[in-house]
C-alpha cells in the first residue's frame, strides 16, 4: 500500500536533520566515523519503513553505528521524527539513508559492514519481478561484498513464498544459513528478536514470521551484478526536494 504523502514533509525532515545521512560523494571506508565512532561496529538495515526497528536497535546497541536505508521519503519523515521523540540527545548512533539498495556500493566500501538486516521486504510477487526482490542473487551478492568476513545477514518476512525463494537463492550461491525458522516467535531465536511495527501487526493476527540468518564465510568473494554497477544518482538531504 502506497503511503499517503506527509504534509510539510520537507520542513519536518529538516527539523530532524541530525538523523539524516549526508552523502559526500565517495563510499565510506569507516562508516562509523561519520557518527563520531571510528572503528565501531556498523549495522545496516535495508528497508527501514517507519523506523521502529531502527530506533530500538540504535538504543539497544549504543556502541554500534546504525544506518537505516529507506527509499520512501514520507516513511523517513515518520522514522526520523520517531528517533527525535526519544529523550533529547539519547540517540546519537542512528542515520537514515534516503535511497535504494541499488546504490549501496556507492555509499559503503566493501567489507565495512558488520551486520545487515532485511525486514519484511516487498515480495514483488508478479511474474517477471523476481530480480526486484531484495533477496535475489544480484542483491545478495552486493550484501556479501559489503559485509566483513564473519559478518551476518538476517532476513525476516511474513511471506512464505518469498522465504522459500530466498532460501533457494542463498543455496544457489553456496551460502548456508545457520539459523532458520518458519515460526520465529515460537522459536529459540525469539529471545533476541526486535520486532518491527509490521511484524507485530501480523503476529497479532496469528501470521507466522519466517527468519533466516547467515554468516559471510571468510574469504568469500562474488562478482556484483552488472545492473548494480551502473551510474545512478545518490540522494541525500541537499536534494531531498527531488524525492518528496
Amino acid at each position: 500500500m502506497r503511503m499517503r504523502k506527509k504534509k510539510h514533509g520537507e520542513s519536518r525532515l529538516s527539523a530532524c536533520s541530525e538523523f539524516l545521512f549526508d552523502f559526500d560523494g565517495t563510499p565510506m571506508t569507516d562508516p562509523a566515523s561519520r557518527m563520531g565512532m571510528p572503528g565501531a561496529k556498523v549495522f545496516l538495515e535495508i528497508g527501514a519503513g517507519k523506523g521502529g526497528f531502527a530506533v530500538k536497535m540504535a538504543q539497544k546497541h549504543r556502541d554500534a553505528a546504525y544506518f537505516a536505508m529507506e527509499k520512501v521519503t514520507d516513511c523517513v519523515v515518520l522514522a526520523a521524527e520517531k528517533a527525535k521523540s526519544v529523550r533529547e540527545g539519547e540517540i546519537k548512533n542512528l542515520k537514515f539513508v534516503i535511497d535504494t539498495a541499488d546504490n549501496l556500493s556507492k555509499i559503503f566500501e566493501n567489507g565495512t559492514v558488520d551486520e545487515i538486516f532485511l525486514n519484511f521486504s516487498d515480495p514483488w510477487s508478479k511474474l517477471g519481478y523476481a530480480k526486484r526482490r531484495l533477496t535475489h542473487k544480484r542483491y545478495l551478492s552486493l550484501y556479501l561484498n559489503l559485509l566483513k568476513d564473519g559478518g551476518r545477514l538476517t532476513f525476516k518476512t511474513d511471506n512464505d513464498g518469498l522465504f522459500d525463494f530466498s532460501l533457494i537463492e542463498t543455496d544457489e550461491m553456496g551460502i548456508v544459513p545457520d539459523r532458520v525458522t518458519r515460526d520465529l516467535h515460537n522459536s529459540e531465536y525469539m529471545a533476541e528478536n526486535v520486532m518491527t511495527e509490521y511484524e507485530k501487526s501480523f503476529s497479532d493476527m496469528g501470521k507466522n514470521i519466517n527468519m533466516f540468518s547467515f554468516v559471510k564465510p571468510v574469504g568469500f568473494q562474488i562478482e556484483i551484478d552488472e545492473s548494480l554497477r551502473r551510474d545512478r544518482k545518490v540522494y541525500y538531504p541537499e536534494n531531498i526536494k527531488n524525492k518528496t
